[in-house]
Order: C-alpha cells, then structure tokens, then sequence
C-alpha cells in the first residue's frame, strides 16, 4: 500500500458494506469511535489514524474472504465507517490548507 489514501481509494467492496459505511457517517464521533477502535484516549492525526484504520480493514476484510467464524460484519461496518469518515475529514481540512 503506497499511503492509507491511495488504498482507501482503490478498494472494492461489497456494495452493502459501503452503502452502510456512507449513512455511518452522517453520525461519526471522532473523539468516541477512534478510542474505542484505536484504544486512544486522544484521536490521534489524519495520518495515523487513516493508517491504523486501513490495516483493521485489511484484515477483517481478510477475514470475510477467508469465509473466517470470527468475522464480524458490524465490526467491518464500524471500521468503515471510521475510514471513510477520516478520509472526508482528512480531504475537507487538506482543502482548507489546515493540512500541508
């Protein structure tokens, strides 16, 4: 993976996943939904946490592929969420040039 957007960008997945992905986000709580994804008391920056998110996606999505017992889809759901929520944070404060 070249960078967590690049690879955000390029992904496939299940026309369900994302369609419950995008109306997550309409109610996404940074500071809440990264800790308790993340472990963090603080959300840490775009870059972290869009790094950290990509390889928790990676490797439910891993899971659903495997057809793997542990697979949880509200996890991947959750995980989703958080990733396509950051990644619009991250583009809307990179357009505002609070980003460099």
């Amino acid at each position: 993976m070249s960078s967590p957007i690049e690879a955000l960008t390029a992904r496939a997945r299940p026309g369900v996943l994302m369609r419950a992905a995008h109306h997550g986000t309409e109610t996404y709580n940074r500071k809440r939904t990264l800790a308790r994804l993340l472990g963090l008391d603080e959300p840490p920056n775009f870059k972290i946490a869009l790094e950290r998110l990509a390889a928790m996606e990676q490797e439910v999505n891993a899971m659903r592929e495997a057809g793997d017992a542990a697979y949880s889809v509200v996890r991947h759901v959750e995980v989703l969420i958080a990733l396509t929520a950051e990644f619009r944070l991250f583009k809307g404060a990179s357009a505002r040039g609070e980003i460099t």
